[in-house]
């Protein structure tokens, strides 16, 4: 099978570089139609490209973030009767109306948030999310049918998250975190739990892009916080030396409506680098993930169960290791590229 994958996508984005490493482990051919150009240069240029091709391909899969060319692919695809499979991965409307708060609800911008996802969502034949509970949002919000959207898990490159030696620098039992400073993160709640341990043996360290943690750093500030380290972003194989040195990883614990229904990397990361892993309990988690044995839950928004937890799993090895080799055995068998391939080539070849 040949599949176009076409788009302003980033090709080293984990999502992109998965589905597209993932699709040629299981045999299939890939030719990308991308382009760097900016403005309205990007659509004449995909135009340009899409339509050299002359449909030489059994499907096209516009990968993330693939909104704003949509209409471009659809005339590019339809013109050769080719079935376009739309990773959209996220909704613009969800993330930046009502988990970012830009705008209100009642706002023009949000009006033409949701008329982009609605537009993109409806030119594609299937459209992919992070999860089933994902996808019935976007079936339930841009009134699609209830066959048109379906859940691909996120995985992550195995060649750059796998076990390796700890090598860790500190005595204390020491948590980490990744990530971006918006609310689906929850970093307010890792804070504090922070500060419910301070006086036990146990460090804290946050990693993302410093310029976006003032709020973070000056609550910790407020806190007096001694064993929260805060580092700015580091290359991918950078961030998989420095998770090994972790004796647990952290995921999301925010409390919206998103981060409820979404999948997420940092999870996966971790369970690839066989790291026991705390996260709040989620639909979208459930999906995959069992307590107490591939990952440990905790309460949305709860500082003081977030810590528990902590506690629990420094206090108690075998279930720290239990949970470790239970998510690096489900990451193997559903969540590495050759898996998440395997299952995007099933969902392209029901389509077709």
């Amino acid at each position: 099978m040949t599949i176009c994958y076409f788009g302003i996508y980033n090709s080293n984005y984990t999502r992109n570089r998965v589905n597209i490493e993932g699709l040629r482990l299981n045999g299939a051919t890939v030719i990308e139609c991308r382009t760097d150009e900016k403005g309205l240069k990007k659509y004449w240029t995909l135009l340009r490209k899409g339509l050299a091709l002359r449909g030489k391909y059994d499907a096209m899969v516009v990968g993330f973030n693939g909104h704003a060319v949509m209409p471009v692919a659809w005339l590019v695809a339809k013109l050769y009767r080719k079935p376009i499979v739309f990773d959209a991965f996220i909704s613009t409307y969800d993330s930046n109306i009502f988990d970012r708060k830009k705008h209100s609800p009642r706002s023009l911008m949000a009006l033409k948030y949701w008329l982009i996802d609605w537009l993109s969502c409806s030119l594609a034949d299937l459209v992919l999310m992070d999860a089933e509970a994902h996808a019935r949002y976007m079936m339930d919000t841009f009134r699609l049918r209830s066959d048109r959207a379906k859940g691909l898990l996120v995985g992550c490159p195995d060649d750059v998250m796998y076990p390796r030696p700890q090598n860790k620098k500190t005595d204390n039992f020491l948590v980490h975190f990744h990530g971006t400073y918006i609310p689906l993160q929850g970093i307010p709640y890792i804070i504090r739990a922070a500060k419910i341990l301070e006086d036990r043996e146990i460090e804290f360290n946050i990693v993302g892009k410093l310029s976006s943690y003032t709020e973070s750093i000056n609550l910790s500030r407020e806190l007096g916080l001694q064993k929260v380290n805060f580092h700015d972003y580091m290359p991918y194989k950078e961030l998989a030396e420095f998770m090994a040195s972790a004796d647990v990883c952290l995921g999301a614990f925010g409390d919206t409506d998103k981060a409820k229904r979404m999948g997420i990397f940092k999870i996966v990361e971790a369970m690839a680098m066989k790291k026991p892993v705390i996260t709040a309990d989620t639909v979208a988690m459930r999906e995959f993930l069992t307590d107490r044995k591939n990952v440990l839950f905790c309460k949305i928004a709860d500082s003081r169960d977030l810590a528990d937890k902590i506690v629990e799993l420094k206090n108690d090895q075998i279930l720290r290791e239990k949970i470790a080799e239970g998510g690096y055995e489900l990451y193997k068998k559903m969540l590495t590229p050759k898996s998440i391939g395997r299952s995007l080539l099933k969902l392209i070849e029901a389509v077709i």
